[in-house]
Protein backbone atom coordinates (compact mmCIF):
# COMPACT_ATOMS: atom_id res chain seq x y z
CA UNK A 1 0.00 0.00 0.00
CA UNK A 2 3.28 2.34 0.73
CA UNK A 3 4.27 1.38 -3.14
CA UNK A 4 0.85 2.33 -4.44
CA UNK A 5 0.49 5.62 -2.45
CA UNK A 6 3.88 6.61 -3.66
CA UNK A 7 2.97 6.00 -6.82
CA UNK A 8 -0.80 7.74 -6.75
CA UNK A 9 0.44 10.76 -4.94
CA UNK A 10 -1.90 10.28 -2.26
CA UNK A 11 -2.02 9.05 1.78
CA UNK A 12 -1.97 5.62 2.45
CA UNK A 13 -5.68 6.40 3.83
CA UNK A 14 -6.96 7.13 0.79
CA UNK A 15 -5.56 3.78 -1.12
CA UNK A 16 -7.41 2.23 1.65
CA UNK A 17 -10.71 3.97 1.07
CA UNK A 18 -10.76 2.86 -2.61
CA UNK A 19 -9.84 -0.13 -2.41
CA UNK A 20 -12.54 -1.01 0.70
CA UNK A 21 -15.48 1.50 -0.43
CA UNK A 22 -15.18 3.18 2.71
CA UNK A 23 -15.47 7.02 1.87
CA UNK A 24 -16.00 8.53 -1.41
CA UNK A 25 -12.72 9.42 -3.04
CA UNK A 26 -12.86 11.88 -5.42
CA UNK A 27 -12.80 9.95 -9.84
CA UNK A 28 -9.56 11.14 -10.67
CA UNK A 29 -7.60 10.72 -7.59
CA UNK A 30 -9.67 6.97 -7.28
CA UNK A 31 -8.46 6.54 -10.97
CA UNK A 32 -5.06 7.25 -10.08
CA UNK A 33 -4.65 4.69 -7.35
CA UNK A 34 -6.41 2.17 -9.72
CA UNK A 35 -4.08 2.73 -12.21
CA UNK A 36 -0.94 2.60 -9.84
CA UNK A 37 -2.38 -1.09 -8.13
CA UNK A 38 -2.16 -2.57 -11.65
CA UNK A 39 1.11 -1.26 -12.14
CA UNK A 40 2.41 -2.60 -9.19
CA UNK A 41 0.37 -5.64 -9.15
CA UNK A 42 -1.00 -5.29 -5.38
CA UNK A 43 -3.77 -7.96 -3.90
CA UNK A 44 -5.24 -6.97 -0.68
CA UNK A 45 -4.45 -9.67 2.54
CA UNK A 46 -8.18 -10.87 2.81
CA UNK A 47 -7.31 -12.94 5.89
CA UNK A 48 -5.43 -10.04 7.18
CA UNK A 49 -8.67 -7.78 6.79
CA UNK A 50 -11.31 -9.80 7.73
CA UNK A 51 -9.20 -10.20 11.85
CA UNK A 52 -9.94 -6.20 12.13
CA UNK A 53 -13.13 -5.85 10.52
CA UNK A 54 -14.49 -9.27 11.84
CA UNK A 55 -16.13 -10.26 8.40
CA UNK A 56 -14.53 -11.55 4.97
CA UNK A 57 -16.96 -10.30 2.12
CA UNK A 58 -17.83 -13.95 1.64
CA UNK A 59 -20.67 -15.74 1.26
CA UNK A 60 -21.29 -19.24 1.55
CA UNK A 61 -23.14 -21.04 -0.78
CA UNK A 62 -24.07 -24.88 0.00
CA UNK A 63 -26.08 -26.23 -3.11
CA UNK A 64 -26.63 -29.80 -4.90
CA UNK A 65 -24.51 -28.63 -7.78
CA UNK A 66 -24.91 -31.11 -10.06
CA UNK A 67 -28.01 -32.54 -9.24
CA UNK A 68 -30.41 -30.09 -11.49
CA UNK A 69 -28.92 -27.69 -14.21
CA UNK A 70 -31.48 -25.37 -12.37
CA UNK A 71 -29.00 -25.01 -10.27
CA UNK A 72 -25.99 -24.00 -12.29
CA UNK A 73 -28.58 -21.03 -13.30
CA UNK A 74 -29.11 -20.42 -10.12
CA UNK A 75 -25.61 -19.70 -8.46
CA UNK A 76 -24.75 -17.89 -11.35
CA UNK A 77 -27.63 -15.41 -10.31
CA UNK A 78 -26.38 -15.67 -6.88
CA UNK A 79 -22.47 -14.55 -7.71
CA UNK A 80 -24.02 -11.75 -9.34
CA UNK A 81 -25.85 -10.06 -7.34
CA UNK A 82 -23.19 -11.18 -4.56
CA UNK A 83 -20.25 -9.30 -6.52
CA UNK A 84 -22.74 -6.42 -7.17
CA UNK A 85 -23.20 -6.23 -3.40
CA UNK A 86 -19.14 -6.55 -2.42
CA UNK A 87 -19.57 -9.92 -1.64
CA UNK A 88 -17.42 -12.98 -3.15
CA UNK A 89 -18.90 -16.53 -2.99
CA UNK A 90 -17.54 -19.66 -1.40
CA UNK A 91 -19.14 -22.64 -3.10
CA UNK A 92 -19.86 -26.10 -1.36
CA UNK A 93 -21.19 -28.89 -3.28
CA UNK A 94 -23.60 -31.16 -1.21
CA UNK A 95 -24.67 -33.88 -3.85
CA UNK A 96 -28.14 -33.68 -2.24
CA UNK A 97 -26.67 -35.62 0.98
CA UNK A 98 -27.53 -35.16 4.56
CA UNK A 99 -23.89 -36.24 5.32
CA UNK A 100 -22.36 -34.35 2.74
CA UNK A 101 -24.15 -31.02 3.51
CA UNK A 102 -23.04 -31.20 7.12
CA UNK A 103 -19.36 -31.23 6.27
CA UNK A 104 -19.76 -28.53 3.72
CA UNK A 105 -21.45 -26.19 5.92
CA UNK A 106 -18.64 -26.88 8.58
CA UNK A 107 -16.10 -26.19 6.09
CA UNK A 108 -17.67 -22.70 4.52
CA UNK A 109 -17.72 -22.00 8.76
CA UNK A 110 -14.09 -22.61 8.86
CA UNK A 111 -13.49 -20.24 5.78
CA UNK A 112 -14.74 -17.44 8.25
CA UNK A 113 -17.72 -16.46 5.74
CA UNK A 114 -20.06 -14.42 6.31
CA UNK A 115 -23.25 -15.62 6.10
CA UNK A 116 -24.90 -18.87 4.35
CA UNK A 117 -27.37 -19.71 1.34
CA UNK A 118 -28.09 -23.47 1.69
CA UNK A 119 -30.49 -25.69 -0.36
CA UNK A 120 -31.50 -28.16 2.25
CA UNK A 121 -30.69 -31.72 1.50
CA UNK A 122 -32.73 -35.07 2.86
CA UNK A 123 -32.25 -35.60 6.63
CA UNK A 124 -30.64 -31.96 6.92
CA UNK A 125 -31.31 -30.49 10.17
CA UNK A 126 -28.28 -31.39 12.19
CA UNK A 127 -26.87 -28.79 9.03
CA UNK A 128 -29.47 -25.96 10.11
CA UNK A 129 -28.84 -26.89 13.69
CA UNK A 130 -25.07 -26.17 13.39
CA UNK A 131 -25.81 -23.06 11.19
CA UNK A 132 -27.80 -21.41 14.25
CA UNK A 133 -25.13 -22.42 16.97
CA UNK A 134 -22.11 -20.79 15.49
CA UNK A 135 -24.73 -17.98 14.87
CA UNK A 136 -24.21 -17.44 11.34
CA UNK A 137 -26.62 -15.74 8.76
CA UNK A 138 -28.36 -18.10 6.93
CA UNK A 139 -31.18 -18.30 4.06
CA UNK A 140 -32.65 -21.52 2.86
CA UNK A 141 -32.92 -21.27 -0.85
CA UNK A 142 -35.20 -22.37 -3.47
CA UNK A 143 -36.62 -25.64 -1.09
CA UNK A 144 -38.58 -23.51 1.90
CA UNK A 145 -39.82 -25.38 4.75
CA UNK A 146 -42.06 -24.21 6.93
CA UNK A 147 -40.62 -26.17 10.35
CA UNK A 148 -37.92 -23.78 10.64
CA UNK A 149 -37.34 -19.43 11.59
CA UNK A 150 -34.79 -18.82 8.83
CA UNK A 151 -34.97 -16.18 5.72
CA UNK A 152 -36.12 -18.11 2.71
CA UNK A 153 -36.95 -17.71 -0.56
CA UNK A 154 -37.82 -20.08 -3.53
CA UNK A 155 -40.98 -20.64 -5.93
CA UNK A 156 -44.76 -20.73 -5.69
CA UNK A 157 -45.60 -24.04 -6.18
CA UNK A 158 -49.60 -24.57 -5.58
CA UNK A 159 -51.01 -22.15 -8.19
CA UNK A 160 -48.34 -22.86 -10.74
CA UNK A 161 -49.14 -26.59 -10.66
CA UNK A 162 -52.79 -25.89 -10.30
CA UNK A 163 -52.32 -23.77 -13.77
CA UNK A 164 -50.73 -26.51 -15.61
CA UNK A 165 -53.55 -28.99 -14.20
CA UNK A 166 -55.69 -26.51 -15.49
CA UNK A 167 -54.45 -26.04 -18.74
CA UNK A 168 -54.51 -29.63 -19.62
CA UNK A 169 -57.74 -29.97 -18.71
CA UNK A 170 -58.96 -27.28 -21.15
CA UNK A 171 -57.86 -29.31 -23.86
CA UNK A 172 -59.97 -31.72 -22.92
CA UNK A 173 -57.35 -34.53 -21.07
CA UNK A 174 -59.71 -36.48 -17.97
CA UNK A 175 -56.67 -38.55 -16.93
CA UNK A 176 -54.06 -36.25 -15.73
CA UNK A 177 -50.73 -38.21 -13.94
CA UNK A 178 -48.37 -36.58 -11.76
CA UNK A 179 -44.92 -37.34 -11.40
CA UNK A 180 -43.47 -35.84 -8.02
CA UNK A 181 -40.75 -35.18 -7.02
CA UNK A 182 -38.89 -36.48 -3.60
CA UNK A 183 -41.27 -36.85 -0.66
CA UNK A 184 -39.58 -34.72 1.78
CA UNK A 185 -39.26 -31.32 -0.37
CA UNK A 186 -42.18 -28.96 0.66
CA UNK A 187 -41.95 -28.15 -2.81
CA UNK A 188 -42.91 -31.78 -3.82
CA UNK A 189 -46.00 -31.30 -1.44
CA UNK A 190 -47.22 -27.83 -2.24
CA UNK A 191 -47.11 -29.64 -6.09
CA UNK A 192 -49.17 -31.93 -5.19
CA UNK A 193 -51.48 -29.74 -3.40
CA UNK A 194 -51.18 -27.71 -6.28
CA UNK A 195 -52.10 -30.62 -8.53
CA UNK A 196 -55.06 -31.57 -6.53
CA UNK A 197 -56.11 -27.89 -7.05
CA UNK A 198 -55.82 -27.75 -10.34
CA UNK A 199 -57.93 -31.02 -10.79
CA UNK A 200 -60.52 -29.48 -8.63
CA UNK A 201 -61.15 -26.52 -10.49
CA UNK A 202 -61.48 -28.51 -13.71
CA UNK A 203 -64.06 -30.79 -12.11
CA UNK A 204 -61.96 -33.78 -12.62
CA UNK A 205 -61.70 -36.18 -9.35
CA UNK A 206 -58.67 -37.05 -7.62
CA UNK A 207 -57.50 -40.60 -8.38
CA UNK A 208 -54.16 -41.26 -5.86
CA UNK A 209 -52.95 -44.06 -9.00
CA UNK A 210 -52.23 -41.47 -11.02
CA UNK A 211 -49.67 -39.94 -8.72
CA UNK A 212 -46.42 -41.27 -9.01
CA UNK A 213 -43.20 -40.17 -7.31
CA UNK A 214 -40.49 -39.99 -9.56
CA UNK A 215 -37.74 -39.12 -6.97
CA UNK A 216 -36.27 -35.75 -8.47
CA UNK A 217 -34.32 -38.23 -11.07
CA UNK A 218 -34.82 -39.20 -14.60
CA UNK A 219 -33.93 -42.56 -13.76
CA UNK A 220 -36.85 -42.56 -10.92
CA UNK A 221 -39.74 -40.70 -13.16
CA UNK A 222 -38.46 -43.09 -15.96
CA UNK A 223 -40.40 -46.18 -13.48
CA UNK A 224 -42.80 -44.02 -12.67
CA UNK A 225 -44.34 -43.48 -16.24
CA UNK A 226 -43.53 -46.97 -16.73
CA UNK A 227 -46.14 -48.12 -14.24
CA UNK A 228 -48.74 -45.11 -15.25
CA UNK A 229 -49.05 -46.12 -18.73
CA UNK A 230 -49.29 -49.69 -17.57
CA UNK A 231 -52.48 -48.41 -16.64
CA UNK A 232 -56.44 -49.29 -18.18
CA UNK A 233 -56.99 -46.42 -19.06
CA UNK A 234 -53.52 -44.90 -18.84
CA UNK A 235 -53.29 -41.16 -18.45
CA UNK A 236 -53.54 -39.48 -21.86
CA UNK A 237 -51.37 -35.99 -20.22
CA UNK A 238 -48.59 -35.96 -17.45
CA UNK A 239 -47.44 -32.99 -15.42
CA UNK A 240 -43.99 -33.53 -13.87
CA UNK A 241 -42.24 -31.93 -10.88
CA UNK A 242 -38.77 -30.55 -12.42
CA UNK A 243 -37.07 -30.59 -15.88
CA UNK A 244 -34.68 -33.47 -14.85
CA UNK A 245 -38.17 -36.21 -14.54
CA UNK A 246 -39.08 -34.57 -17.81
CA UNK A 247 -36.19 -36.24 -19.36
CA UNK A 248 -37.13 -39.18 -17.72
CA UNK A 249 -40.32 -39.06 -19.13
CA UNK A 250 -39.65 -38.10 -22.64
CA UNK A 251 -37.48 -41.13 -22.70
CA UNK A 252 -39.87 -43.42 -21.55
CA UNK A 253 -42.79 -42.29 -23.65
CA UNK A 254 -40.65 -42.56 -26.62
CA UNK A 255 -39.38 -46.52 -25.89
CA UNK A 256 -43.08 -47.36 -26.01
CA UNK A 257 -43.48 -45.61 -29.43
CA UNK A 258 -45.86 -42.51 -27.97
CA UNK A 259 -45.64 -39.14 -29.92
CA UNK A 260 -45.21 -36.43 -27.23
CA UNK A 261 -47.61 -33.87 -27.55
CA UNK A 262 -50.32 -36.38 -29.74
CA UNK A 263 -50.10 -39.56 -27.97
CA UNK A 264 -49.22 -38.11 -24.40
CA UNK A 265 -49.08 -34.44 -23.47
CA UNK A 266 -46.43 -33.64 -20.96
CA UNK A 267 -45.81 -30.39 -18.71
CA UNK A 268 -43.78 -29.62 -16.34
CA UNK A 269 -41.61 -26.93 -13.81
CA UNK A 270 -38.55 -25.70 -14.68
CA UNK A 271 -37.15 -23.79 -17.93
CA UNK A 272 -34.32 -25.46 -19.15
CA UNK A 273 -31.80 -24.73 -22.44
CA UNK A 274 -32.98 -27.65 -23.96
CA UNK A 275 -36.63 -26.72 -23.64
CA UNK A 276 -37.13 -25.21 -26.56
CA UNK A 277 -34.81 -27.76 -28.78
CA UNK A 278 -36.55 -30.78 -28.20
CA UNK A 279 -39.36 -32.29 -30.35
CA UNK A 280 -41.82 -31.33 -29.60
CA UNK A 281 -40.94 -27.86 -27.35
CA UNK A 282 -41.67 -28.30 -23.99
CA UNK A 283 -44.35 -26.46 -22.44
CA UNK A 284 -43.03 -25.39 -18.86
CA UNK A 285 -43.68 -23.18 -15.30
CA UNK A 286 -40.62 -21.07 -15.58
CA UNK A 287 -38.94 -20.20 -12.31
CA UNK A 288 -37.93 -16.70 -12.08
CA UNK A 289 -34.40 -18.37 -11.36
CA UNK A 290 -32.86 -14.93 -11.39
CA UNK A 291 -35.25 -13.32 -8.66
CA UNK A 292 -34.81 -15.97 -6.53
CA UNK A 293 -30.82 -15.60 -6.48
CA UNK A 294 -31.28 -11.71 -6.18
CA UNK A 295 -33.55 -11.88 -3.59
CA UNK A 296 -31.62 -14.70 -1.57
CA UNK A 297 -28.39 -12.98 -1.75
CA UNK A 298 -30.69 -9.44 -0.59
CA UNK A 299 -32.13 -11.44 2.16
CA UNK A 300 -28.77 -12.44 3.46
CA UNK A 301 -26.64 -9.05 3.03
CA UNK A 302 -30.19 -7.69 5.42
CA UNK A 303 -29.53 -10.72 8.29
CA UNK A 304 -25.89 -9.96 8.18
CA UNK A 305 -26.56 -6.34 8.70
CA UNK A 306 -29.32 -6.40 11.21
CA UNK A 307 -29.36 -10.17 12.89
CA UNK A 308 -32.37 -9.01 14.98
CA UNK A 309 -34.70 -8.37 12.32
CA UNK A 310 -37.69 -10.54 11.51
CA UNK A 311 -37.44 -13.81 9.49
CA UNK A 312 -39.01 -13.76 5.82
CA UNK A 313 -40.23 -15.94 3.57
CA UNK A 314 -40.74 -15.58 -0.45
CA UNK A 315 -42.54 -17.09 -2.57
CA UNK A 316 -41.89 -15.86 -6.00
CA UNK A 317 -44.23 -16.92 -8.89
CA UNK A 318 -43.28 -18.90 -11.99
CA UNK A 319 -44.28 -18.12 -15.57
CA UNK A 320 -46.18 -20.48 -18.02
CA UNK A 321 -44.28 -20.62 -21.10
CA UNK A 322 -45.97 -22.30 -23.90
CA UNK A 323 -45.11 -24.45 -26.51
CA UNK A 324 -46.27 -27.48 -28.16
CA UNK A 325 -45.56 -30.70 -25.92
CA UNK A 326 -48.76 -30.37 -24.34
CA UNK A 327 -50.72 -30.66 -27.39
CA UNK A 328 -51.61 -27.30 -28.85
CA UNK A 329 -50.30 -25.91 -32.27
CA UNK A 330 -47.51 -23.76 -32.70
Amino acid sequence: MHDVAALAGVSITTVSHVINETRSVAPATRQRVLDAIDATGYTGNAIARSLVTGGTKSLGVAMPVMANPYFAELIHAIESEASASGYTVVLGDTLDEAETSRVTVRTLHARRVDGVLLTPSPGDSDALEALARAGIPTVLVDRISHKTKLDQVGPENIQSTSALVSHLAGLGHQRIGFISGADWITANEERTLGYRLGLGRAGLRFDSSLVASGGASAESATLALRRLLAMDPRPTAVVTGNCTMTAGVIKEARAHGLRIGVDLAVVGHDETEWSELVDPPLTTMAHPVEDIGRRAVQLLVSRIKDPERAPEICHLAPVLVHRQSCGCHP
